[in-house]
């Protein structure tokens, strides 16, 4: 399979970030969920480490493919598709992309704001560069929940939208995303 994307697939690098960000993002949903309701303490506090090291990992990965995907050609969308439909697609897109972004940021902005150091993955400490600050820190905190839901909704569509095209319009879509799916180019 090609590294690169092609007109007509996505390369082997744009899939492995694909999968790779789209598992740790849905994991991190439910382990931002299950940690958000523990009593605080150490339990909460050690298992937050993970949580925001796992953030600066997918803000890390997520800036690597967004700078893979300017860079290579986007897959042509069937020519089947409606205008609206892939004005949709794009939109939802770079949503997804906006939100995944903005998620690692809010949660770094309350980690800073709340003058809270931490070590990734416990190798090294995370620099805090901005100022504590409660008014800021509260800020951080609604966008970071308001974006989640954002989040699950925007997943819940793309998800959505991928088995409509794979089940109901039996087209190619969801097939070259797919590891070792798609038409193969050298």
């Amino acid at each position: 399979m090609a590294l690169r994307n092609t007109k007509d697939s996505w390369g082997s690098l744009a899939k492995t970030f694909h999968w790779v960000i789209a598992v740790l993002v849905i994991g991190m949903i439910g382990f931002g969920l299950y940690v958000h309701e523990l009593p605080r303490g150490p339990i909460k506090a050690e298992l937050m480490i993970y949580h925001k090291s796992t953030g600066i990992l997918i803000l890390a990965l997520m800036s690597a493919r967004l700078v893979w995907r300017l860079l290579n050609p986007v897959p042509v969308l069937p020519p089947a598709l409606k205008g609206w439909e892939k004005a949709v697609a794009a939109a939802t897109h770079w949503l997804l992309y906006g939100v995944v972004f903005l998620m690692p940021i809010s949660g770094y902005v309350m980690t800073a704001a709340a003058n809270v150091p931490f070590r990734f993955f416990q190798t090294f400490t995370v620099p805090l560069i901005i100022a504590p600050s409660r008014e800021l820190f509260g800020t951080a905190h609604d966008i970071h929940e308001f974006t989640s839901r954002v989040l699950i909704a925007l997943l819940v569509l793309h998800i959505g939208a991928a088995l409509r095209h794979h089940f109901l319009l039996k087209d190619d879509i969801l097939r070259r995303m797919l590891p070792g799916g798609g038409k193969e180019h050298s």
